[in-house]
């Protein structure tokens, strides 16, 4: 499948996703291939309080993503924060009230349907300070040492090119200026019935990569400081049960007993690094 194709698909899908009421989420943890997950127990147990949820506008959390790295990215008032893959706008307006009405956050989205939905939730939640651009990750719509601070959420795995991305998100920092990220990787590379399933790749775990080549991406793009706050197994620590498995398999279109075999293999990780100063 080439890259052309990848991100068609990955547009398709979560196109789809954003014109749902009730979307399912990216992740397949545990909780995410139970028929009764929503996105506000999947968001609570990937670390959003009670508080940041009850503050969002109606429709920006859709359970899309895999931690909260507004909670690690140490934001101040008067920063500009760029959002990687914003969805329908939930860490961008997390990050809007850390930065204040003197600070500005941009979110990108490859997705016009998202673009849209995420627009219709700052209007409703009246965020002056927030808006959202269209454009490809690889490619981003922000000048040079425009932004304090890059964060993502689980949305560089669905990227082809993890070098190009992190060499744009160095590109619009600030010298000095500081990167967070919630993302999959692996210890082990998959097998290639689930590398060449797209419903795996729009699942966020197929175009995940190594976890070791994820951070040499970091480095080659000239980031310093690179630190892993957060490492945690991404199907549960004490692996997922067989119904778990078996449903995963049957959405990823894969033999369950092939994915129960590389589950343990896929992790969760929350990485912060730094453009130098000079």
């Amino acid at each position: 499948m080439s890259d052309k194709d990848v991100k068609q698909n990955v547009r398709e899908a979560y196109g789809g996703l954003a014109k749902q009421k009730r979307p399912n989420c990216c992740s397949t943890t545990d909780l995410c291939c139970q028929d009764v997950i929503t996105p506000e127990s999947l968001a609570a147990g990937l670390g959003y309080s009670t508080a940041e949820l009850e503050s969002l506008p109606e429709g920006a959390n859709m359970g899309l993503g895999c931690g909260n790295p507004t909670a690690f990215a140490s934001l101040k008032e008067g920063e500009t924060v760029v959002d990687l893959g914003s969805g329908g706008g939930i860490d961008c307006f997390l990050a809007a009230s850390r930065v204040g009405k003197t600070g500005k956050v941009i979110g990108i989205d490859m997705t016009p349907a998202m673009i849209e939905k995420a627009n219709a939730n700052a209007a409703s939640g009246d965020y002056d300070n927030v808006q959202f651009r269209l454009g490809e990750i690889e490619q981003l719509p922000v000048e040079d040492n425009e932004a304090d601070c890059v964060i993502s959420n689980c949305v560089i795995n669905l990227s082809p090119d993890k070098l190009q991305v992190f060499s744009e998100a160095f590109r619009i920092l600030k010298p000095g200026g500081r990167l967070m990220v919630s993302d999959i990787v692996l210890t082990q590379k998959l097998p290639e019935s689930i590398q060449s399933s797209i419903s795996a790749y729009v699942g966020c775990i197929a175009g995940a990569v190594l976890k070791g080549d994820y951070i040499s991406s970091m480095v080659e793009a000239g980031f310093k400081n690179i630190e892993i706050i957060d490492e945690s197994r991404y199907f549960g620590e004490n692996g997922a049960d067989s119904s778990v498995i078996e449903k995963c398999a049957e959405i990823f279109q894969v033999e369950a007993d092939v994915l129960k075999k590389v589950a343990s293999n896929v992790l969760s990780i929350k990485v912060s690094a730094i453009k130098p100063a000079q």
